[in-house]
């Protein structure tokens, strides 16, 4: 009975070799069965933890000229902090209009530190406040929304 089906097999195109071959690979699990040896086997493995350093620049502008710099700063996806507390009131006014209007355009974020300090951050990156009054404080810009 059993030769009618090998040469049913056989005839079918399966032979008694690939029944053997399958064996032999129920074996091998015994080997895979170590966990340890198999990640030697899978190439090189990359720290996907790491994190490039990333630097924050802080500027005290005292002209409307320097504006265009920061902006290239947020364009190059750096984090800007901008100090206006020594700066004239109508040049503060213009440097944050400007520079949270190029912001905005750039899908980036901003926000209020202290009185006259401002954070601007590109896109790829997220501003969280731990304090609800944070930037709400007196002094210059008190009349003013952003």
């Amino acid at each position: 009975m059993m030769k009618i089906v090998d040469k049913m097999l056989n005839f079918m195109g399966f032979e008694e070799e690939e029944v053997e071959e399958e064996k032999n690979v129920q074996q091998e699990p015994e080997e895979e069965q170590r966990p340890w040896q198999r990640k030697k086997e899978k190439g090189t493995v990359i720290n996907m933890h790491a994190q490039r350093q990333i630097r924050v620049i802080v500027v005290e502008p005292r002209s409307f000229e320097e504006v265009k710099g920061i902006t290239d700063n947020i364009k190059n996806r750096r984090p800007v902090i901008v100090n206006l507390e020594q700066a004239e009131a109508e040049l503060a006014r213009r440097v944050v209009d400007f520079i949270s209007g190029a912001t905005y355009a750039l899908n980036g974020s901003m926000q209020k530190v202290g009185s006259g300090i401002f954070l601007f951050v590109p896109n790829n990156m997220d501003i969280s406040a731990d304090s609800k009054d944070l930037g709400k404080s007196k002094g210059m810009f008190a009349n003013m929304r952003f």
